[in-house]
């Protein structure tokens, strides 16, 4: 008995000891991305070894893997792309702490009503913490180190951060990745010169880059990108963006 006891408080010890050092690790890891840029996410990593499979997707590159990713700070994009990523994805992005209630309550009821198309409920933080830290695919695992993520970011990061991340490490296609990447690719331009449909174009699109087209938008990628437009012009312009630049 006594021997099972010292084991028990042995493995207790390490356990303590374990979990620890991954707490540390992983402040340690969300503080470094606070002021450096990714070099890469494993979204990036798994798109250069595997070619995405999926009904409807758009502009699979079979051959050439090469990930197309430049990080810009928030000042070097047009203020147009964070206004309507804001409008597109997270409307409450300013108030809330990384999980939007209301928009849960949403999606849960939209989902549960049957409709075909299901509603997602994410925050823009939470697609930061999952995009920048997580492996790819589903889980309760990966979801509940979606939410310990988020809840990392939003206590050391600001959302002037949070939103610079996004913008850059968001998959916009195919292997492209970040706001210069699809700038370049679709409209042979820097993303500090994105006008407001191109930029709404862009947010439209980000649910499934695969699916929709931003380089040669259908029907349904033009009627987001009105949706978009219409909600960038409710969050009142550049009075938004300039509340979220001097975020710090």
């Amino acid at each position: 008995m006594t021997d099972y006891r010292q084991t028990a408080r042995r493995v207790g010890r390490v356990a303590v000891q374990v979990i620890a050092a991954l707490f540390l690790t992983s402040v340690a890891w969300v503080v470094i991305y606070r002021w450096v840029s990714p070099p890469a996410t494993w979204l990036m990593l798994d798109r250069r070894a595997h070619a995405p499979v999926g009904k409807g997707y758009y502009g699979i590159q079979e051959n050439d893997r090469r990930i197309r990713y430049s990080f810009l700070s928030l000042e070097d994009v047009s203020p147009q792309l964070p206004l309507a990523l804001v409008a597109a994805e997270d409307q409450r992005f300013l108030v809330h702490h990384g999980f939007d209630g209301d928009a849960l309550m949403k999606a849960a009821k939209s989902n549960m009503s049957g409709k075909k198309q299901l509603r997602g409920g994410s925050t823009i933080s939470q697609q930061v913490a999952k995009n920048v830290f997580l492996w790819h695919g589903r889980s309760y695992v990966r979801k509940a180190a979606e939410a310990y993520f988020t809840l990392l970011i939003e206590l050391l990061w600001n959302k002037r951060r949070i939103m610079e991340m996004y913008l850059n490490v968001a998959e916009m296609g195919d292997c492209i990745f970040g706001a210069e990447a699809a700038s370049q690719r679709y409209f042979h331009k820097s993303a500090s010169q994105l006008n407001p449909q191109e930029a709404a174009l862009l947010a439209g699109v980000l649910p499934n880059p695969l699916r929709f087209r931003a380089s040669n938008p259908g029907p349904q990628a033009r009627a987001k990108q009105r949706r978009v437009l219409r909600r960038m012009r409710q969050l009142r312009g550049s009075v938004y963006v300039q509340e979220l630049m001097d975020n710090k």
